[in-house]
């Protein structure tokens, strides 16, 4: 690589780094935000926040990627232009695809760092997401812990506990059971503790009364007690085994993928199918983005007001890459055959980035200046 292609490869780094910073930061706040209303209201710490938060990074990073190298490319040869920096090297005799090197190699790192984000990391995450979300779902220890107010840690279920002692035992408990339809059971009790079990978590309270309610018929049957065993395990769903989650799955065997492998994993062959190749084209589509926005910019003339005409161009013929990337997905997710057209996106990409790229190699007379 020449001096100018090392130039522009770290300007480029640099300038992807920082709007990578900035674009994670602004989409990692609005996903955190929801997250933590959702961990607290459980009763979760913070420690399993930020675990959670780690976990969903690498899914927001590659995700970011591509727009972050766009407008670094944009940002570069808007500078440049501005600069009369191309000018200069355009003078000195190097052509537009010269000049567009070190954009292609900027490219294919990209491609390389969505690579191994999108088949590699993001699907070990994701999985990990996914388990520890279970995990955490099914563990109503922390939902338990909150005194002085009612709680709901699953539906048909109201607890109130006036004090929680150092030792985890519960002072003064009132537990309402609304689960089976014409019935409400009311339980209260002097103290309790909340146990693990291998059927899940259960509620021993001690020193209470039970009190159960016919709404059909409006009886109502009282038992004391000395010590009683609530399964709260029962109120949670049955885990029948977890649902896997595409996503998580490891790229060769969602492309080896076929009926009894679908059917084992209970996630119709399409879908697999679809997020395979989609991992590679999304590969592949990042190392053309930096092009089209690059090229797009070499096409305008020299001028006091800038590129912001160009600058424009590149924006629509960006976006609407989403919209072909939409209409493939919806085709092999419809037909599992039809998964050439996973990689629309990527391959209407390559053509406008060469098309821009000869319009550019076309122009020999460099930048016009505008008379003042």
């Amino acid at each position: 690589m020449g001096q100018y292609d090392r130039y522009v490869l770290r300007q480029l780094v640099m300038l992807f780094g920082f709007f990578s910073l900035v674009l994670v930061s602004v989409y990692w706040v609005n996903q955190a935000a929801r997250l933590f209303d959702s961990l607290i209201a459980d009763g979760q710490n913070v420690g399993i926040f930020l675990e959670f938060s780690a976990l969903t990074l690498p899914w927001i990073v590659q995700l970011i990627l591509p727009v972050s190298a766009f407008v670094a490319t944009l940002y570069i040869f808007n500078r440049m232009i501005g600069e009369s920096e191309l000018v200069v090297l355009q003078t000195a005799g190097l052509s537009a695809r010269r000049l567009l090197r070190p954009v292609l190699v900027f490219g294919l790192l990209m491609a390389l760092l969505v690579g191994i984000l999108g088949n590699i990391l993001a699907p070990v995450a994701r999985a990990q997401f996914v388990e520890r979300q279970d995990e955490v779902r099914d563990d109503l220890t922390g939902r338990f812990l909150r005194a002085g107010e009612f709680i709901h840690p699953t539906r048909g279920l109201t607890v109130y506990i006036r004090e929680i002692s150092e030792l985890g035992e519960f002072r003064d408990i009132f537990l309402q059971d609304t689960s089976n339809r014409g019935v409400e059971v009311t339980y209260s009790a002097t103290n309790a503790i909340l146990v693990r079990s291998e059927t899940g978590p259960r509620l021993v309270m001690f020193d209470g009364l039970a009190q159960t309610l016919d709404l059909e018929t409006g009886r109502l049957a009282t038992v004391s007690f000395s010590d009683f065993t609530y399964d709260v395990g029962a109120l949670i769903d049955g885990d029948d085994g977890r649902q896997i989650d595409v996503r998580e799955l490891p790229t060769p065997l969602l492309l080896r993928a076929d009926e009894a492998v679908a059917e084992t994993y209970n996630i119709p062959l399409a879908h697999m199918v679809f997020e395979g190749h989609d991992r590679i084209a999304q590969s592949l589509f990042v190392i053309f983005v930096p092009l089209i926005g690059a090229a797009s910019l070499m096409l305008g003339s020299f001028s006091r007001f800038g590129v912001w005409r160009q600058i424009f161009i590149a924006v629509l013929l960006v976006l609407p890459l989403q919209i072909v990337r939409n209409a493939g997905e919806t085709a092999v997710r419809s037909d599992a055959e039809a998964w050439p057209l996973a990689y629309s996106q990527p391959a209407a990409a390559a053509v406008i980035a060469a098309v821009m790229v000869a319009l550019a190699m076309r122009r020999r007379q460099g930048w016009r200046a505008i008379p003042a």
